[in-house]
């Protein structure tokens, strides 16, 4: 049976004594027959339906006498399934933990418990309901001085139909809301990575043309790192965004987590952004048409309504006092920057922005940020800077030849004719050598030997490695540990064999031992057919 309130009982015994019929009273109280017959029957049995109309017994007096023929009006409750762990899980709700973490440990750690979570559920209501309400419930009002706070968050609106990618995707709105005139700016984006969270304050500021004292964001990666959870945790926010608040001298104030109520300006916000404008224009528009319309929504509209907490136009206040108390927009655009954690591998390139970007190669292996801008790349380890570098494109690798290990760093050059050129500044002897050793072999690639070739020669004076690669040329020995011995040994000082002359071969005179091919003809024949 519905309870009705004292108020709708008073109202009853009036109707009844002025003679009202019972289903007439029931629809005028807004009740069931069987609720209106119950308390009737109550009230008879209390002696209150008979009298004047004009002197009604009072709300304690009908309550006292309802609960006396009725009871509580409660039925009677049945054991619940989580009676014997009742002191445990008071005990966890007391120390804040919420019913489904509470389930979730009984079940873990109670092997005998088989309440559901709907029973554990109704035990912590029924606690709450019994502590009554404490200090920490009460939701305290802050009166937000002009210009001094402005709250931002997300909304999700669906798919839109993206004109740059030619294909719907999913689409938020961005809000944000000064506090004190309830003035908004909204943007439509595709996603919320960092460098459009920082895009969308500078818009906002530019769009309101100054600059708040502090910014209430949600928890989201773009702002907090690490949110807090209690008055003992440390807040850890973004590092772009942190060089944001500096640049415009506002203050970053998260929202604690799990409290939308903490932000409860830009929570209606979106909800009647939602509802009062893409309800309206839906996906009719690609996102660039529905930006336009939303900006003027945003000050024709939004900004001319009758706000519903101040019954105040949020523009007209904006413009008679908030906008004079925002902080001025400083002389230099904010240029986005982006910080981002990254690892500097094995080829000492750290990756950043589908490119990569050398580091000297002592830092292999370290934890290192990236800070980039729309032209440079300044990578830091333990808070030293130690490369910088312009900004690659998408599939680029940008390398400074410093930062690979010396005598090392040259065998990343894979053409021929660099190689050649660095054998040609030692000698003409050297470069003839290093030719032959290419074209030693036609398939199979001497790239490797070259390499150590060149890279060892480097180190002996010019003028020991030309006669060394000229002997080595002269034996047609095309080793990289022959030239090797020759160096170490000093063998390039000893005189080279004298080659003999061959001798001339006139093609139209036999060799001097060669016999005549009919003579040795007819001897075989004569072998073959001897007569009987």
């Amino acid at each position: 049976m519905r309870r009705i309130s004292m108020f709708q009982l008073q109202e009853l015994v009036r109707l009844h004594r002025m003679g009202t019929k019972c289903h007439e009273v029931a629809r005028l109280l807004g009740i069931s027959p069987n609720t209106e017959r119950s308390y009737r029957l109550a009230l008879v049995t209390a002696g209150f339906l008979k009298g004047a109309t004009a002197e009604l017994p009072t709300e304690e007096e009908l309550q006292r006498g309802v609960t006396a023929v009725m009871g509580d009006g409660c039925p009677a409750e049945q054991e619940s399934t989580v009676q014997l762990w009742l002191g445990t899980i008071h005990a966890w709700s007391e120390d804040n933990a919420q019913p489904t973490a509470i389930y979730e440990r009984l079940k873990r750690e109670q092997p005998e418990f088989s309440g559901s979570l709907s029973a554990v559920k109704r035990a912590c209501l029924r606690f709450k309901r019994q502590r009554g309400v404490q200090p920490e419930d009460v939701a305290i009002p802050v009166e937000t001085l002009p210009g001094h706070t402005a709250q931002v968050d997300f909304g999700y609106v669906g798919k839109l139909f993206d004109p740059v990618k030619k294909t719907l995707r999913k689409a938020w709105v961005f809000v944000m809301i000064l506090g004190y005139s309830r003035h908004v700016y909204c943007e439509i984006v595709f996603d919320q990575k960092i460098d459009t969270w920082l895009s969308l304050h500078i818009n906002a500021f530019e769009w309101f043309g100054g600059v708040p004292e502090v910014v209430v964001p949600d928890n989201l990666k773009s702002a907090v790192i690490r949110a807090a959870f209690s008055p003992d945790d440390t807040v850890a926010l973004n590092r772009c965004y942190r060089e944001l608040a500096r640049h415009y001298c506002f203050k970053i104030d998260p929202a604690p987590p799990y409290s939308p109520e903490k932000k409860g300006k830009v929570e209606s916000s979106v909800k009647y952004v939602k509802r009062s404008f893409f309800l309206v224009y839906g996906t009719e528009f690609d996102a660039d048409e529905l930006q336009r319309r939303l900006a003027l929504w945003c000050t024709e509209t939004a900004g001319l309504r009758i706000h519903g907490t101040t019954r105040k136009q949020p523009l007209v206040v904006f413009k008679d006092i908030e906008q004079a108390k925002l902080r001025a927009l400083p002389a230099v655009r904010f240029e986005p920057v982006i910080w981002k954690s990254v690892t500097v591998h094995r080829d000492t390139h750290v990756h950043f922005e589908q490119a990569l970007y050398s580091v000297p190669w002592r830092w292999v292996g370290k934890k290192a940020w990236v800070r980039a801008t729309l032209k440079s790349v300044q990578i830091y380890v333990d808070s030293t800077r130690v490369a910088t570098h312009q900004r690659g494109r998408s599939g680029d690798r940008v390398t400074v030849e410093e930062h690979l290990p010396e005598g090392r760093r040259e065998l990343r050059h894979r053409s021929r004719s660099y190689w050649l050129d660095r054998a040609d500044r030692i000698g003409s002897e050297t470069g003839k050598y290093v030719r032959e050793v290419f074209d030693s072999d036609d398939v199979l690639e001497q790239l490797r030997k070259v390499q150590h070739i060149v890279t060892y020669v480097e180190g002996f004076p010019p003028y020991r490695v030309e006669a060394a690669c000229k002997r080595a040329s002269f034996f047609a020995n095309y080793e990289y540990r022959a030239l090797k011995r020759i160096l170490t040994h000093g063998l390039e000082t000893q005189p080279l064999p004298i080659p003999s002359a061959p001798r001339a071969n006139n093609m139209n005179e036999p060799p001097r031992y060669a016999r005549d091919i009919t003579q040795m003809l007819e001897q075989q024949m004569e072998e073959t057919y001897e007569p009987n």
